[in-house]
């Protein structure tokens, strides 16, 4: 092991398969994903193996890869050389835009990210055994190693998307620039069933889940939580429609292949959670696939045939898509919390976009991203833009707290005790 006197050299990785899953899952947090399920080798592999992440969809792996004196792996990063910037959910369309308008070369860029997933959890995997003093340097060696390949194969940028607010701080030391977004979880306080997490909120609020989950009760569907052998290629086969149908209806192309929900199915078994929905004839419609690591409960992506849609993001849709509304807010909101209270798990991470969750418990949390860009001029530009977005998302925060569908409690000056408003 590098003993912090002599040079760290990180090599460049084709592919995941160059490392043993044993090896990757030591410096990423545990064996399959017990930290965080989506830097485990098998995600990232069944991501490559599938087919969904390759050179002709524009993610090109490059990953980062540091070996001590005896071969052992001691850190490492997920990186992919990107052609386009879709499937990252930290939006840099417009960086992209205004340079080439300039006259420059946005593309190819460096992303260290898991692709697809916006998901916070580290990106500078150092083995959890390896001293403090030298794990700061290995994450540093990683960091300066992004920047360096940037530089060495005449890319734009690296990004690293959706890290820790510790690796943030870190690449903002190293010379990054950062950025902050927000997401929106549910935290469980020590709840013992759904009824409980219900009386912490205010009586509307209430009122309106009531509401939803009492129209999804009356279409007559199973709605269950499948979790290892219990998932079977005929859910996956079932899913993989779901999926398709609603992400080519509402985002374009599919990212992720048939081939992908087999093998993370098979590679990360015990984490994989899927609320499986069939209608009264027993005939599917709709699922939320979710991911466990650690004390959190991940919700990875919805999916509904055309029929199942109903109004579930605004708008009505008529005939026969408008048959169970609020269907997806049962599946990927209240069952997680339901599993999450049952299963003892501290949090819910319910992914990207948000405002509607906020009505359903789940309140905005800061996410963290950092850039390197090499053009000087592109980087003053986006370190001003930055600036001002970071003030923008902490003012909203504060809109959105003050809007919390929670309970507010005061002291009353005569009694002396916490009421609820």
């Amino acid at each position: 092991m590098p003993d912090g006197r002599e040079p760290i050299t990180v090599n460049v990785l084709a592919s995941i398969d160059e490392v043993t899953p044993a090896e990757w899952d030591a410096c990423a947090g545990g064996a399959s994903g017990a930290d965080n399920p989506f830097t485990a080798h098998g995600f990232l592999s069944a991501l490559e193996d599938s087919g969904s992440v390759a050179a002709d969809a524009g993610w090109l792996p490059r990953h980062l890869a540091v070996r001590d004196a005896a071969g052992a792996l001691v850190a490492a990063a997920p990186l992919y050389l990107k052609s386009h910037s879709y499937g990252e959910y930290v939006f840099d369309w417009g960086w992209a835009e205004a340079y080439e308008r300039a006259g420059g070369r946005y593309y190819p860029k460096l992303l260290c990210a898991v692709p697809f997933t916006p998901v916070m959890g580290r990106r500078l995997l150092v083995r959890g055994d390896v001293a403090p003093p030298l794990k700061d340097e290995l994450a540093d060696a990683l960091a300066d190693a992004m920047v360096t390949l940037t530089q060495r194969i005449g890319a734009s940028s690296v990004h690293v998307n959706f890290a820790t607010e510790a690796e943030w701080r870190r690449l903002g030391e190293r010379g990054y620039l950062t950025r902050c977004g927000q997401q929106f979880h549910w935290t469980n306080h020590g709840y013992r069933h759904f009824d409980d997490f219900l009386a912490a909120l205010s009586s509307r609020k209430r009122k309106a889940i009531k509401k939803e989950r009492r129209a999804v009760a009356g279409y007559g569907l199973d709605i269950r939580a499948l979790t290892g052998a219990d998932i079977t290629e005929a859910h996956w086969d079932a899913f993989y429609r779901f999926y398709r149908a609603t992400s080519d209806e509402k985002w374009g192309p599919s990212y992720l292949t048939r081939k992908f929900f087999s093998l993370l199915g098979e590679r990360l078994r015990g984490r994989v959670v899927l609320v499986f929905v069939r209608d009264a004839a027993g005939q599917p419609v709709a699922g939320a696939l979710n991911l466990v690591g650690g004390d959190v409960l991940y919700g990875r992506t919805w999916g509904a045939l055309g029929g199942a849609l109903g109004g579930v993001l605004g708008g009505r849709l008529k005939g026969a898509a408008a048959r169970y509304d609020f269907l997806h807010f049962e599946a990927c909101y209240y069952q997680a919390i339901e599993y999450s209270i049952a299963h003892g798990l501290k949090r819910v991470e319910a992914g990207a976009q948000g405002p509607h969750k906020l009505q359903r418990g789940y309140l905005p949390t800061p996410t963290y991203s950092a850039h390197w860009i090499a053009d000087p001029a592109l980087r003053a530009a986006v370190e001003r833009f930055l600036a001002s977005e970071r003030r923008d998302i902490a003012f909203e925060m504060q809109l959105l707290d003050a809007h919390s569908p929670f309970r507010r409690v005061q002291i009353t000056e005569d009694k002396g005790e916490n009421e609820p408003e």
